[in-house]
């Protein structure tokens, strides 16, 4: 099935922020971490030229991966850092091959929390002393300590320092990073939340710290950056962050000159983003939160944004039709970076992986995650990707021997032992 047979023109029709940006078209490349900084927390070769392929590719709109306002403070070695006394020089290349396709580019910006492998060896903090839930893979990631009102304010200045560096170095936005169980996303969750101050409890307090940096990013940027918030729609699990508060929030946001939110689910307990959910529910095989899209959409005054297993041009089109404003893939992109222009052109491509059945579903999920980097190292080595990628060895990219040791943090290792180990 080819574009011209399908209803699909909106996703080519721009769309105007409402600070009056423009993204040329509607698909959007949704974040995926790459790991692919050098020894000094900075973009690397290698993560530029990947950058220039997904330009080139046609979407309007690339969502980096996640780059940490503190270094002390990291999801994985070989993570990207943007904070006080960072070298631009590299920054400013990968925004430059990140804009040469003419879209929009946006730094998605971010602090772990307690999702944080204690391989590193840092100090792990979030809202509470509650430690991941992962069954027996819990002993990757350290206890973590509650944050003081001192940490609360460093991290809210560290998200408003790192967007200031975001916008001189020649990004377009930023997005700050509120789901996927990462820090902000713990504070909203009453399960990783159980302060009894006013950062927890009743949703306005669990809200607060999300509403504060959002404000104090706002301010600390020009009205024509970018500002965008992602949101879990839920966690999917029992007693965590519910799609009635997700609703709140977003009703929230809506004062707070944010130019688009972006949906997702999940975290690395419930891997909804993978489409697994962990509170019994059941996700569509495409598109997973288009259906709780459509209830936050009847709140949001700013544009939304889906993400989650869309990887056919037909099912792109759907969520654009709608009424969800911008359509974000990410596994498909890392498979086909040309996928848009493809489209566009009325090729009905197709990208997808198969999926990982494996019964352990932790495992299943890091394997996933693990592909995917093995893809992406192959684009920002100049190769084409590997259809027939399995684990748990073939097309896996180079590792380190000493991957995720404390302060090992090189482009070349990839971190993905984790993902290759039985354990």
């Amino acid at each position: 099935m080819t574009v011209a047979t399908m209803p699909v023109s909106t996703l080519f029709q721009p769309l105007v922020l409402p600070n009056r940006a423009i993204i040329p078209n509607r698909l959007a490349k949704a974040a995926m971490e790459e790991n692919m900084a050098t020894t000094n927390h900075l973009p690397s070769p290698t993560l530029i030229r990947l950058y220039r392929a997904w330009a080139e590719g046609g979407a309007g709109l690339l969502i980096t991966g996640n780059v940490m306002v503190d270094r002390r403070a990291m999801t994985g070695p070989a993570g990207v850092v943007l904070q006080r006394g960072a070298d631009l020089g590299p920054f400013r290349q990968w925004a430059e091959a990140g804009r040469a396709g003419g879209g929009q580019l946006w730094m998605q910006i971010n602090h772990p929390g307690r999702q944080m492998r204690a391989s590193l060896g840092q100090e792990t903090v979030a809202p509470s002393a509650v430690a991941l839930d992962l069954g027996s893979y819990s002993k990757l990631f350290a206890m973590p300590r509650a944050m003081t009102e001192a940490d609360i304010a460093d991290v809210i200045g560290r998200f408003a320092q790192t967007a200031t560096l975001a916008e001189q170095a020649g990004f377009t936005g930023v997005q700050v990073h509120a789901a996927h169980g990462y820090l902000l996303s713990q504070f909203l969750s009453p399960l990783a939340n159980r302060r009894q101050d006013r950062w927890g409890g009743p949703l306005e307090n669990r809200a607060r710290l999300l509403l504060d940096v959002v404000r104090a990013v706002r301010a600390a940027v020009s009205s024509g950056f970018c500002v965008a918030v992602k949101l879990n729609s839920a966690d999917f699990q029992r007693g965590g962050f519910a799609p009635e508060e997700a609703r709140q929030v977003v009703a929230w946001l809506n004062d707070l000159a944010v130019d688009l939110v972006e949906l997702s689910g999940g975290s690395y307990e419930a891997p909804a983003m993978q489409g697994e959910a962990r509170d019994g529910r059941t996700l569509a095989r495409e598109a997973y939160f288009l259906e709780f899209a459509a209830d936050i959409n009847q709140v949001a005054r700013m544009p939304l944004m889906v993400t989650g297993g869309i990887r056919r041009v037909e099912v792109a089109a759907r969520v654009v039709d709608s009424g969800v404003a911008m359509a974000g893939m990410a596994t498909a992109l890392a498979l086909a970076p040309g996928l848009p222009r493809a489209w566009q052109r009325g090729q009905g491509v197709e990208a997808a992986l198969p999926p990982i059945r494996w019964e352990r579903k932790t495992l299943a999920a890091m394997g996933t995650m693990a592909v995917v980097k093995a893809q992406l190292r192959r684009l920002g080595r100049g190769s084409r990707p590997s259809r027939t990628c399995r684990p748990p060895w073939p097309c896996w990219p180079t590792r380190c021997a000493s991957a995720g040791a404390a302060g090992n943090t090189g482009a070349e290792c990839s971190g993905m032992r984790l993902s290759l180990v039985p354990l």
